[in-house]
């Protein structure tokens, strides 16, 4: 295909309204009877990660796995055989190290009678699924809150009777080894508090609410995962140095990250061994993102990948629920922790896992 830029004739004079286009959540492409780009809204731009100017040199068919029925479709609107035709396809992007197919269901459509412009509008087929799927996660999380709230008020108050009593106890055995027996209910009864303080933690407010690097945060746990693994585990950065800071609890993000790459590190315990671990921090910007039911112009994407066996199947609708674990003596309370904390910045963690690759996304809206 050709990359030369459209001849002035065939850039419109109205192109500034096109601008609207931007405030829609879906993907937007308004292209002559050629298929070539006159204009494509932010979302497009953003799914498959080249810009404006550069779209704009090119046709939209380049994008698509099966073009032929695009053209198809383009060039019936454009002779007006239909106003509007649908069907589904799959659109071609670049993710770092390999291209992958998004399936779309797309919308051509006329814009003016003589057919010299016509709109194409494509919908991610998952984004209904994913939308459901945050709406449930949000739905637990609070079911989750209330119930460990509850669970919590109902531990706490007997523990502390017991270890009271423990205590007491021991002022009044006489020998040594009954002594033993009440320091191991103190042992126990502390244990149980603290499970309890871990599971209440991610329940409250952020305390510190200051600007917050995101690179900062990714640097301070990249840091630590190092000092752990010092041989044997690669942690690589990719990051996209135009993010602004925004209001957070820097702390808090910190604990989630870090969270997710500890599992990281447990899941390549093997590959660490044999030398071949590697975990990447990638961060980028991401357009006209709706999380939940909310939409936001702009929002941060800090994908954590690794190169472990993947989360096993049986696990992966439940990775986030308290007290699930893959691991044999794992608390199951780290993810739970990072959702909920990113959760406290409107924002998301998605994970798509396989074996060989396993990838946690976490979104979070930006000023």
């Amino acid at each position: 295909m050709s990359r030369r830029p459209l001849p002035p004739q065939a850039r419109p004079d109205d192109a500034p309204s096109w601008e609207a286009l931007d405030l829609l959540a879906t993907m937007v492409a308004v292209v002559n009877r050629a298929g070539e780009c006159l204009f494509v809204n932010a979302v497009l731009e953003s799914v498959i990660g080249l810009s404006r100017r550069t779209l704009t040199q090119r046709h939209l068919h380049e994008w698509f796995r099966e073009p032929a029925a695009l053209g198809e479709a383009i060039d019936g609107v454009a002779r007006n055989e239909f106003s509007t035709r649908r069907f589904e396809g799959a659109l071609r992007r670049a993710v770092v190290g390999h291209v992958e197919s998004l399936p779309v269901h797309i919308i051509v459509s006329q814009t003016e009678p003589t057919g010299q412009r016509i709109l194409v509008e494509m919908i991610e087929i998952e984004q209904q699924t994913r939308q459901d799927r945050e709406e449930r996660a949000f739905g637990q999380a609070e079911v989750t809150k209330e119930l460990i709230r509850n669970l919590a008020h109902e531990i706490k108050n007997p523990l502390g009777g017991i270890r009271g009593a423990a205590q007491l106890l021991a002022l009044e055995v006489p020998s040594q080894e009954l002594t033993e027996y009440t320091q191991v209910i103190i042992h126990e009864a502390d244990r149980l508090q603290s499970l309890v303080d871990r599971l209440l933690a991610p329940h409250r407010k952020p305390h510190v609410v200051g600007d917050v690097n995101i690179h900062e945060v990714c640097e301070r746990v990249r840091s630590l995962a190092l000092l752990e693994h010092p041989r044997g585990l690669r942690v690589v950065r990719d990051y996209d140095a135009s993010i602004p800071e925004f209001r957070g609890d820097r702390e808090q993000l910190i604990q989630a990250v870090l969270n997710i790459v500890q599992n990281a590190t447990q899941a390549l315990s093997e590959r660490i061994e044999q030398g071949d671990a590697q975990i990447q921090l990638r961060t980028r910007i991401a357009r006209q993102v709706t999380i939940g039911k909310q939409r936001f112009r702009l929002a941060l994407e800090l994908h954590i990948e690794d190169n472990g066996p993947g989360v096993p199947e049986h696990l992966r609708e439940r990775i986030f629920y308290p007290l699930v674990s893959g691991r044999e003596g794992g608390s199951g309370l780290g993810l739970t922790l990072a959702q909920t904390f990113v959760q406290q910045h409107q924002g998301t963690i998605e994970c798509d896992s396989e074996p060989g690759r396993t990838v946690f996304k976490i979104v979070i809206p930006l000023p």
